[in-house]
């Protein structure tokens, strides 16, 4: 394994640690992006901060002017009277003076109000690009992360981190850049009063930029380990919350329970974030301490001087302001560094989910997808066994579907069927063997090729909650909606009749998670799943118990339809409804990820073997229900 690999493999706790370690002290992808999505707010921010840095010594510079020449003029009117032509002439002098002041003052104002307004629109874009960068991501990756709890921990830590640590580090550039300016001016001013004083500045603001640091740690490990149970907490506020578990939640009384084991993971996770707080709080208490005495330490010192006067009341303030303004701007310098640590440390979740590589990949040279097919889809010696798991959900299958039949696949849960759809659709790739259509490998064909080829309804097909023509339109994205396509489509799957009677036909929102919305029965949501299938213009038809729970004329309805269209594709059939099932063309059975027995229905049932015994079975049922 490369050492890419292992870094980016969910999972592996010390690749991740590795990956983290490196990725706080790497500032170099963060900037990137944001310079990429947002150059011009990056500039402007960059320009506010130089401007902002360099006001306060403005401002402390004419306030030590205008002390300094008020104590000045003072004095001498103590001693002689000016007149009313040099007191005119002073106070115009303050005025002028103070007019400056209040104008860096009102620019100080005025850089701040807008360095907000910047800052919150590279945020809104910042964020916004963030988002899509974790959607593109989660759609690329194949769909055997989905089966790993890992992956889950991963997708959290950047969905929760992702979205504002970005600015947030441009944010902490901002504040060292521009306390880095500040603290240069001041020291250039304080150098003039005495070097021990820059040094007590530096001492003072090292002990809040230390408890930053080593809190910044912890809080990451912390959050490391308090994923999974922070995930499991969310996973039961969804269940108390969403309509989708709601009629069980009441019937088996679970609300209490489940409230009550959300109430103790949160309380267990609050007191582990608050031990790391109130730790955090007390060291954070002790670096104010020493900052507070070194402050009125260096004002006492400043004040002794102007006492014995070695220098003017004027100056005084200036140093103090210096001192006071420099401390402040060396600590966001230090407590910034310590803040880009933090942010770029978190931020190493968001590019470890980047850095997610995809294990299906596109051929470097695709082969053209068969259009139409004319041969037929062949497994041969196909075997796969799920990632992280020992047992083999297929094991050496070989079957033909040819185009123009309908092939049937039969067996118990678990035997295989569905995984046998996974692989021709993609989603995984078998170990050993080949899938072939036309005699061309799926792995030699573009995969988006290979899949717009491909018209599947999944045993857990998707309820969007949008209008009921969205739902059947998102069949086929590629074409745009076409309303007579869309109602022939529903026709075909039997649903016309059941939007026809919605308040708003076509129109009307299904679900109940927006305005309006209309909830269907399990059937009825059945039939526009169907109907999305069929809207599909592909050379594969791929149904996952497509009738399971459609009443039995529906269910005629469906086939024949199916039938029909098998005319000019290549139909494959997962159903445990024999009512369905014998009408196929070839009915193969699979038993714990093999084929036992393949044929047409009269074969199997001559043969005597696990399909007829099936059958048999289904039908004895029936048998009864109607006596």
């Amino acid at each position: 394994m490369s050492d890419a690999e292992a870094e980016t493999r969910p999972g592996d706790a010390e690749a991740e640690t590795r990956f983290s370690v490196k990725g706080a002290l790497r500032f170099g992808p963060t900037l990137r992006l944001v310079w990429n999505v947002s150059p011009v707010w990056t500039i402007v921010n960059v320009v506010l901060a130089v401007v902002q840095g360099l006001l306060p010594l403005l401002g402390i510079l004419l306030l030590g002017l205008i002390v300094n020449f008020v104590q000045v003029t003072a004095t001498a009117a103590v001693k002689k009277p000016l007149g009313a032509a040099a007191e005119a002439a002073a106070f115009r002098h303050v005025a002028f003076l103070i007019v400056l002041a209040a104008v860096v003052g009102l620019v100080t104002a005025v850089a701040r109000s807008v360095a907000m307004l910047v800052t919150e629109a590279q945020t809104q874009v910042v964020t916004d690009h963030v988002s899509d960068l974790v959607h593109s991501k989660s759609i690329e990756v194949d769909l055997q992360y989905y089966e790993d709890s890992k992956y889950y921990d991963l997708l959290q830590r950047a969905q929760q981190e992702a979205p504002y640590r970005p600015m947030s580090i441009i944010q902490d550039l901002m504040q060292v850049g521009q306390g880095l300016v500040t603290v240069a001016t001041m020291v250039l001013l304080l150098l003039r009063l005495s070097w021990v004083v820059g040094l007590i500045v530096l001492v003072a603001a090292l002990p809040s930029a230390i408890v930053r640091l080593t809190f910044s740690g912890k809080l990451y490990r912390w959050q490391r380990s308090a994923t999974p149970a922070d995930r499991k907490s969310s996973y039961l506020h969804w269940l108390l919350t969403d309509s989708s578990h709601a009629k069980e939640i009441r019937v088996f009384d679970l609300g209490t329970y489940f409230r009550d084991w959300f109430r103790g993971l949160r309380k267990t996770l609050r007191r582990e974030r608050l031990s790391i707080t109130a730790r955090r709080s007390l060291a954070d208490l002790v670096s104010a301490a020493i900052a507070t005495l070194a402050v009125f330490g260096t004002f006492a010192y400043i004040a002794k001087k102007t006492i014995y006067g070695a220098m003017k009341v004027g100056t005084m303030v200036v140093y103090y302001q210096a001192f006071q303004t420099s401390l402040s701007a060396l600590q966001q310098v230090l407590t910034g560094f310590a803040a880009l640590y933090e942010d770029n440390l978190f931020m190493t979740y968001f590019h470890e989910f980047l850095a997610l590589e995809r294990t299906i990949e596109e051929p470097a040279h695709p082969m053209p997808m068969p259009r139409p097919i004319t041969e037929g889809i062949v497994f041969d010696d196909v075997s796969f066994q799920y990632p992280e798991t020992e047992r083999t959900a297929i094991d050496r299958v070989s079957l033909q579907v040819k185009p123009g039949e309908v092939v049937a696949l039969v067996g118990t849960n678990g035997s295989g069927k569905t995984t046998l759809v996974k692989l021709l659709c993609r989603l995984y790739s078998p170990q050993t063997g080949s899938i072939t259509i036309d005699g061309t490998d799926l792995r030699e064909l573009s995969i988006n090729e290979l899949r717009r080829e491909i018209s599947v309804i999944f045993q857990d097909y998707a309820q969007y909650q949008l209008s009921v023509r969205q739902n059947i339109w998102i069949g086929n994205i590629a074409q745009p909606s076409d309303d007579a396509a869309v109602i022939e489509a529903a026709r075909q799957a039997g649903a016309d009749e059941v939007i026809n009677g919605l308040a708003n036909g076509y129109d009307t929102p299904l679900g109940k998670w927006f305005a309006d919305g209309e909830e269907l029965s399990i059937g009825e949501w059945q039939k526009v799943a169907l109907a999305r299938a069929f809207y599909r213009d592909a050379g594969i038809l791929v149904l996952d118990e497509p009738t399971s729970a459609l009443d039995p004329v529906a269910e005629l309805a469906v086939f024949e339809r199916i039938r029909e269209m098998a005319r000019s594709r290549a139909v494959i059939l997962i159903s445990h409804r024999f009512s369905t099932v014998y009408r196929a063309d070839r009915i193969y059975i699979l038993d714990k990820g093999s084929v036992a027995e393949s044929g047409t229905h009269a074969e199997l049932m001559e043969l005597d073997g696990v399909y007829r015994r099936m059958y048999e079975v289904q039908a004895r049922a029936y048998q009864t229900k109607a006596t």
